[in-house]
């Protein structure tokens, strides 16, 4: 099992561990907005970590190529507002390309 996947199954157990345990520790009381506010943006950050990782991680270095090109062009897409199925066929073409060029 590599590091990556050996990671999302350790960060998916301990956030159903956490909306589990919340309810029988708060009851009905709820978290103060400031807590609650970085609470609501964990999964964001914690995927886009993740997409990092998976992205420019290669073993113990930082790889270079061109999935890079296709996370940017996503991300660029989706800045953008453009639809899903969209932002996944430019992200692919743009990485085809880069790889074709190389």
């Amino acid at each position: 099992m590599s590091d990556a996947v050996a990671v999302l199954i350790v960060m998916t157990i301990g956030t159903y561990a956490l909306k589990s345990v919340g309810p029988l520790v708060l009851g009905a009381r709820s978290l103060p907005v400031r807590v609650q506010a970085l609470v609501d943006l964990l999964p964001a950050a914690l995927l886009a970590a993740l997409t990092l990782v998976s992205t420019v991680g290669s073993g113990a270095s930082i790889s270079i190529d061109a999935r890079l090109v296709g996370v940017v062009v996503a991300a660029i897409a989706l800045w953008r507002r453009a639809p899903f199925v969209l932002v996944v066929l430019v992200a692919a073409a743009a990485t085809a390309l880069v790889r074709l060029l190389a």
